[in-house]
């Protein structure tokens, strides 16, 4: 169906060219600045950080759409800067001289009149040694400034969003929604600059309700930060995650990311910045999800807050109305930094673990609370119970019939980050005695992680060694995924594993890489070739060939079900404790799980 747009004519039947009055251009660029109430909200709350506020109080009513408030204790504005700051492209960020040498959050100069196009709006302020003024501006019809009340500062009143432009109103969520979107909007901005306080209140009919309030942060730069995200992320959060501060041709990357075991179902918990600016962009995160390629599986997501600071010459931030998105005149400089810079803190981790699993751990431990108080065993119940285990006490049952380990088994591994070895559980869990508490290894899990690293580590430095075999091993795959196999053969040689074409859809492998031993080639071919498919044609030959690697270590590793004799599981410990990334198996799950004596005792009603 064809849409027939009406046109202006004129006597002659052409289309006359008008010139547009203010209040329709304002209406116009306020469609791309101001898309719904969060958006006023960061306009608003970005104009009180370039003044530079120490506190700002966000009010809401509706979800924004009946009312926003923003005060802050900034520097102010005179009476005579009032009617200015509504004018359209009137901005005090800068002086046109230069567009690549932005250093505030705002410079366009759009969003006051844009807002005064669509709602009602109210600015009073007051600068300091001035008197207080304020003007109101009402689809773009500006009231004469007049004098005000106020102690210092700015409050930006904006009622009745898109009164001038009811059409919009229909586009808007619910309330809710709309509150969500304002509350991301402070929380991210909160992050951004934890030196300030900031304060959302939903003050909807009346009722003063707080939302969100992060109080200033104090100390240098990754104290206040990793105060500021535990207000704002969680203290989770802060307690998994790693410092990062690399510096690199140039630019610079700080703030914190999480540990693998750390990972989430989606990528809400990703907050990247350049130069302090929250951004949306593909390329930054698309450089977050490469630096955890190879210890997350693809349903996780890493978790991370990155501050990307680049002199403003080589940044654009004037390419998106919201500047949501930046351009970077050496993108490859900034991606590499990122990949790098987190690539190496995770490697500098070792065998550190997220500290939330021993948490979960303890809570499948614990049973569901009991109903009835007379389940519940009284407190002298209790203490005969423990004085009953007291050594010495007269009923105390015979020391038990099996030996206890002589002192000289008992001492040896106790003083290392994860113990000695005790027992092996179900033929796949490794239990050791820490000087502190236990830990559970997966036997599984952790040696895919030590052939893996192994691997990546030869073929870094002399390339993975093959093994010919004295009989090719021929297996029959369909046409396409012997053409798959075949076209990724080069890749695979690299990595030790030579394959050729064998007639029809048949391939052989003539050699597998020593360090797996003997392998299924069959099945590991098929596993090859799901890695393929996930990974796509589009992937770099790098990604590819770690991927593989990752598929190659699942099958030189120590299987469920094997039994292994103390000394082997103790070097599974030693090596884990020396090797990078050994708290996590490939794909992002954790490789133990440790529980601290005081732990153990609170499960048993000792603490």
């Amino acid at each position: 169906m064809t849409v027939h747009t009406p046109k202006i004519t004129g006597a002659s039947g052409r289309p006359v060219i008008r010139q547009l009055d203010e209040a329709a251009i304002n209406r116009i660029a306020a469609g791309e600045v101001v898309e719904r109430p969060a958006s006023a909200v960061k306009e608003l709350v970005e104009n009180a950080l370039d003044a530079g506020a120490g506190r700002i109080q966000v009010d809401i009513a509706d979800g924004g759409k009946t009312l926003i408030r923003v005060t802050d204790d900034g520097c102010g504005m005179t009476a005579e800067d009032l009617p200015l700051a509504l004018s359209r492209h009137a901005t005090s960020k800068i002086d046109g001289s230069d567009l690549l040498d932005i250093r505030s959050f705002g410079f366009r100069g759009e969003a006051l009149p844009s807002l005064g196009a669509v709602g009602r709006l109210t600015i009073t302020s007051r600068a300091e040694g001035e008197a207080a003024a304020q003007i109101a501006c009402e689809g773009s019809r500006l009231s004469p400034v007049r004098p005000a009340a106020l102690t210092r500062g700015t409050v930006v009143e904006l009622r009745d969003l898109f009164f001038a432009t009811p059409a919009r109103l229909k586009f808007l969520r619910s309330d809710r929604a709309e509150m969500q979107a304002v509350t991301e909007v402070i929380r991210r901005l909160a992050m951004a600059e934890p030196q300030v306080g900031f304060t959302l209140r939903d003050v909807t009919g009346g009722d003063s309700r707080v939302l969100f309030r992060a109080d200033p942060a104090n100390g240098d730069l990754f104290d206040a930060l990793g105060s500021r995200l535990a207000t704002v992320i969680g203290r989770d959060f802060i307690d998994n995650a790693l410092k990062i501060d690399a510096e690199r041709d140039g630019l610079r990357l700080q703030g914190y990311a999480a540990l693998p075991t750390y990972s989430r179902g989606s990528s809400a918990q990703q907050y990247l910045f350049v130069n302090g600016r929250p951004v949306l962009d593909r390329m930054l995160f698309g450089a977050l999800r490469a630096a955890y390629f190879d210890v997350l599986s693809r349903d996780r997501h890493p978790a991370a807050v990155l501050n990307l600071i680049a002199d403003p010459q080589r940044v654009d931030v004037n390419v998106h109305p919201a500047k949501a998105e930046v351009r970077f005149r050496e993108p490859d400089a900034a991606r590499s930094l990122i990949i790098t810079a987190l690539k190496s803190a995770l490697a500098g981790a070792g065998h550190r673990a997220s500290s939330t699993v021993g948490a979960a751990t303890l809570d499948a431990f614990r049973p569901e609370p009991r109903i009835y108080q007379m389940d519940r065993p009284s407190q002298p119940a209790l203490a005969r119970a423990f004085a009953f285990q007291a050594p010495g006490f007269a009923e105390a049952p015979q020391a038990p019939a099996f030996a206890p380990p002589s002192e000289e088994k008992a001492q040896p591994h106790d003083e290392h980050p994860l113990g000695a070895a005790r027992a092996q559980l179900h033929e796949n869990y490794i239990v050791a005695q820490t000087a502190t508490g236990i830990v559970i290894v997966d036997q599984h899990a952790a040696h895919e992680r030590l052939v893996y690293e192994r691997l990546k580590r030869q073929l870094a430095e002399t390339g993975i060694r093959a093994q010919p075999l004295l009989i090719p091993e021929i297996v029959d795959l369909s046409p396409a995924d012997a053409s798959r196999l075949l076209d990724a053969a080069p890749a695979l040689a690299e990595v030790g594993l030579v394959i050729e074409p064998f007639g029809g859809s048949a391939v052989a492998i003539r050699e597998t890489p020593a360090v797996l031993g003997p392998v299924n080639g069959a099945a590991l071919l098929r596993d090859i070739l799901d890695e393929l498919a996930d990974q796509g044609d589009s992937q770099l030959v790098r990604a590819k060939i770690d991927a593989i690697l990752s598929r190659m270590a699942c099958h030189g590793s120590i299987r469920s079900g094997r039994q292994m004799r103390p000394e082997e599981m103790n070097a599974l410990l030693r090596e884990m404790e020396a090797t990078p990334l050994s708290g996590q198996c490939n794909h992002g799950r954790p490789t133990y799980v440790e529980l601290s004596l005081a732990d153990i005792e609170r499960l048993f009603g000792r603490r």
